[in-house]
């Protein structure tokens, strides 16, 4: 139950016909709770080793995602006319030669 994120009072009380104190779980169980959701998570990593190298492509992403820091990225590129580069116009506009608003 640890190894899937149950809290330790709700282990607490399934435990036996009428549970037991927190405290005494935790005194009788230390090492499985502060190990089970390690070998948990290495158990599925495991599994997900597996199937990438086996040629399942989702988990391979995922791995090459999360694992090497992989990411998808689109580049987008923007030329001007014939592949050119961007022709810009700049025009200074000095506001004291403009007419005043009416």
């Amino acid at each position: 139950m640890a190894a899937i994120g149950i809290p330790q009072d709700e282990i607490a009380r399934t435990i036996g016909s009428g549970g037991i104190d927190p405290k005494t779980l935790r005194k009788h169980f230390r090492e499985e709770l502060d190990t089970a959701a390690t070998k948990a998570n290495a158990m599925v990593g495991g599994t997900l080793y597996n199937k990438a190298i086996n040629g399942d492509t989702a988990a391979a992403i995922w791995w090459s995602k999360t694992r090497m820091g992989w990411k998808e990225t689109t580049r987008q590129e923007n030329t001007g006319e014939g592949g050119g580069p961007i022709q810009v116009e700049w025009t200074i506009v000095d506001p004291k030669n403009q007419p005043a608003d009416s």
